[in-house]
């Protein structure tokens, strides 16, 4: 009889920050998988000591030896990441926040896929978005895309459909094989000092540049409970900063990816049109006589054009 051959190891990498709550929870949901990880890690600020402490005590009272705390000395995710991936050993890592819980056959799906697949490089799936006492809705069968002029469509919380090839896998629910990471690491030029808007944008790109194919599978699924965020991206408040660095991050990417020609489309799309969470021009009037409050639509479109200004320089580096 021929030998089995042996599974892949997984390593399951969760940064966390404050949300004690929450972290709990996606344990408790790690700890539920049919096919338990291999490692899970978290990565915990070193002077976040209310975190360190829950971890210590929950672990001298649960103990368990594939589950290590890893600690990080810099702010915002992008350090995170790259020190997950720096601790991790396994052949898949896997990717989730401290506050989603993924579903009791994520793990066992990931599995399955990278190993029906070696062309396969990484894999994401939808989170269900739990928000304002409801869930969001909708359908969408275009997820993760990125046009040739920069126009950037995500829908990850709301894909529907069989699963299929994509561009950019969203952090919450993604998984890459180790050797399409290789010496592959997350941005640390992108700007925050918390979430870091779209690295998982840039780090999706360049593992797509590589020659790996990244799939979107809607029924791999994790419940999303989205949390206050530490840092000056607070949801659904309008910060200058956060709103710098977002666009910032947006556009430098733009700039390294796109084509020549590309770029300069971009330039004209974003400056113009852009999208309503990053509006250009005309697309900020049309929100403000829609909404009322010009001052703050022509503020956004603002503040992004001194975004990529920035982000050029950085790229001309």
């Amino acid at each position: 009889m021929p030998l089995r051959k042996p599974s892949l190891k997984v390593s399951v990498i969760v940064p966390t920050y404050r949300r004690t709550a929450d972290l709990a929870r996606c344990l408790a949901a790690l700890d539920a998988q049919e096919r338990r990880a291999d490692e899970v890690i978290v990565i915990a600020r070193h002077d976040d000591y209310a975190t360190l402490d829950w971890l210590r005590t929950r672990e001298a009272n649960r103990p368990d030896p594939r589950r290590w705390i890893v600690l990080v000395h810099k702010p915002g995710v992008v350090a995170a990441y790259n020190l997950g991936i720096d601790s991790a050993s396994g052949d898949v890592l896997c990717f989730t926040d401290d506050d989603a819980a993924p579903h009791s056959d994520w793990i066992t799906r990931i599995v399955r896929a990278f190993e029906s697949d070696p062309a396969l490089g990484g894999l994401g799936g939808r989170d269900i978005v739990h928000e304002r006492n409801g869930i969001l809705q909708g359908q969408k069968l275009r997820v993760g895309i990125v046009r040739w002029y920069g126009r950037t469509i995500g829908n990850h919380h709301i894909g529907h459909g069989s699963a299929r090839e994509v561009q950019v896998l969203k952090g919450v629910n993604m998984a890459f094989r180790r050797e399409a990471i290789g010496t592959l690491r997350f941005d640390a030029r992108l700007r925050g000092t918390g979430a870091q808007v779209h690295c998982e944008m840039a780090f999706s790109l360049d593992v797509e540049r590589r020659g790996w194919t990244l799939i979107y599978d809607p029924t791999l699924l994790v419940e999303h409970f989205p949390a206050q965020r530490s840092d000056e991206d607070q949801r659904f408040t309008f910060n200058d900063a956060a709103f710098y660095n977002a666009s910032f991050n947006l556009r430098l990417i733009m700039c390294e990816y796109l084509t020549p020609p590309g770029r300069w489309a971009f330039v004209v799309y974003s400056t113009l049109i852009g999208d309503r969470a990053d509006p250009g021009f005309l697309r900020a009037l049309s929100l403000a006589f829609e909404r009322g409050g010009v001052a703050l639509a022509l503020r956004k479109w603002r503040v992004g054009l001194r975004a990529m200004r920035g982000a050029w320089q950085e790229a001309a580096r």
